[in-house]
């Protein structure tokens, strides 16, 4: 027989955390059976979410800006990979004014907490923690991104961001320790699970799977990624969880090497090896070149012998998660730079390098289409005009007009459409923060859309179906990408007015046309059958290394 042993799956090291002081109100000490307790009032939970909420919907994390900066710094990135991180830059200044949210999908709130044995609370902690994410939302520009189901079919919005998604544990101390997040749809959608099995546990093996799966992320979710990969699990839940966490580097201080009980790690060997594959893709930035990944997290975890997930998740370009505690000395929050302008280097646009054109779209559908086709794929443009706005619903409400015989509404066949939805407008703006969509979703409706005369040139983030790129060559369309990420500078710097122009009853999702000045896109699909990301699913990489 062995003696009991007991050891943390996921043992973490020191927190070295910078942390500032919210308040000391609503914590205090007592004394019973000879210990000291922790006395926190649900006002403390409250104020610790709220604060929490807010600030991860305007400020990053000093890391996160220094990688950015440093793409604009490296010769090996491509022209298109120092544009894509200067516009996050300038988009990160913008939102740190504390207006305009980073990112226009503001999220659903994700909350971990570990509270302490010592810790007492008056009970309900997550209705506590959830008034503190209902009022961040409703006094802040944010969009309201939850859904009620009312039956299997039919939703309808909160109209608040709640419920949120709150999961507390009991654990030693005194102190009680958060993790808050708020995960917007592009990024929760590239969350993968894979049952594998012991065949995958070799380099060759692991390089391969991981290079496929890789290039299968696309850009929809706004790269630079921070990428985590986990392999192994006691369950297919706990791998997923773990790697959420680690896209948000909150286990980077887990032990380096394994032991016979059975605790999680970290590859770091493997992270600079998968780091490197990412880099060989030619993904890039979003539209080609080197930075697909800012870094990688591998973290390996003991497994049932018959099973072997595999999880992968991304933290995107709107990297959003911080830490917050509570001790016997009050409530702190992770400090988040609040002076970004610091990473912003004195590069002009000139500087960043690749041909820009300019394209007017005060003009007829014909004539802008004759000009796109004079230009190759990875095109970086201008977009100066008028645009119409739909997305999911109302694509939705067009198919059906179209399927009853009632014909393509005119503004998509006069206009370029725009997938997107945008968050509050703060007043005295034209637009609250109004960043693109992912078009992955509406490919099911291009080719009758075409076929019907309208949607000729589409404009979102993220890689294509073949099906587009076949629809494209036939009816002589477009897609053009949007940088995923800078919602808050395009609102800022580029949208000059907003109308609602059908279905107000829908919200956001509503059809709305705007006018938009020097709005930055590239050209991922064109009218002769090419698509910039044709090959990028091709897996080489793994057999390079």
């Amino acid at each position: 027989m062995t003696d009991f042993q007991f050891q943390d799956m996921l043992p973490l090291g020191k927190d070295e955390t910078p942390y500032r002081l919210l308040s000391k109100d609503h914590v205090s000490t007592f004394e019973a059976g000879g210990r000291t307790f922790l006395q926190v009032a649900p006002e403390a939970l409250t104020l610790l979410t709220r604060e929490a909420m807010r600030d991860i919907a305007h400020l990053l994390r000093p890391g996160h800006l220094k990688q950015l900066s440093h793409i604009l710094e490296d010769p090996e990135a491509s022209s298109n990979d120092r544009f894509v991180a200067l516009e996050l830059l300038k988009n990160a200044n913008i939102a740190a004014g504390g207006v305009l949210p980073s990112c226009q999908d503001t999220g659903t709130a994700i909350v971990m907490g570990k509270k302490g044995q010592y810790v007492i609370t008056g009970g309900n902690d997550e209705e506590a923690i959830s008034r503190g994410v209902f009022d961040t939302y409703q006094t802040s520009n944010l969009r309201y991104s939850q859904m009620a189901p009312l039956d299997m079919y039919k939703e309808v919005n909160t109209g608040n961001n709640l419920p949120a998604q709150i999961e507390l544990y009991a654990t030693d101390g005194d102190a009680y320790k958060f993790l808050f997040m708020a995960k917007g749809g592009g990024s929760a959608n590239k969350s993968y699970l894979f049952q594998e099995t012991k065949a995958l546990l070799n380099p060759q093996s692991l390089l391969s799977f991981v290079d496929a799966k890789v290039r299968a992320l696309g850009t929809a979710a706004c790269p630079p990624y921070h990428l985590a990969i986990v392999v192994g699990g006691t369950s297919a839940e706990y791998a997923l969880k773990t790697a959420k966490y680690a896209s948000a580097r909150y286990l980077d201080s887990l032990p380096t090497e394994g032991n016979n009980l059975g605790r999680g790690f970290r590859d770091v060997a493997l992270e600079q090896e998968i780091l490197k594959l990412t880099q060989r893709t030619g993904i890039g930035a979003q539209f080609g070149g080197k930075y697909f990944c800012h870094d990688v997290r591998v973290i390996r975890l003991p497994r049932h012998g018959a099973s072997c997930p595999v999880a992968i998740a991304v933290s995107c370009s709107a990297d959003r998660q911080i830490l917050g505690k509570i001790t016997k000395d009050g409530i702190f929050l992770e400090q988040l730079e609040a002076d970004p302008a610091k990473y912003l280097p004195e590069t002009t646009d000139n500087q960043l390098g690749g041909e820009v054109v300019k394209i007017d779209l005060n003009r007829p559908m014909s004539e802008i289409r004759a000009e796109l086709s004079r230009y190759p794929i990875k095109t970086r443009l201008m977009l100066s005009g008028p645009l119409v706005v739909a997305r999911d619903i109302a694509h939705a409400k067009i198919k059906e007009r179209l399927d009853a015989g009632d014909g393509m509404p005119q503004y998509l066949k006069d206009y370029m459409v725009y997938y997107a939805g945008p968050a509050k407008t703060p007043e005295g703006y034209a637009s609250g923060s109004f960043g693109p969509t992912t078009a992955g979703r509406m490919d099911a409706y291009v080719d009758q859309f075409q076929a019907a005369g309208g949607s000729f040139v589409m404009l979102a983030k993220g890689n294509r179906s073949p099906a587009v790129t076949e629809a494209c060559k036939k009816h002589g369309g477009f897609y053009l990408g949007s940088i995923g990420g800078p919602a808050a500078r395009l609102a800022k710097d580029c949208i000059t007015k907003v109308e609602v122009l059908e279905y107000a009853e829908l919200g956001m999702e509503a059809v709305w046309k705007i006018e938009v000045v020097d709005f930055p896109a590239f050209i991922v699909v064109d009218d002769k059958g090419n698509d910039f990301f044709a090959n990028i699913n091709k897996p080489s990489a793994a057999k390079k290394a």
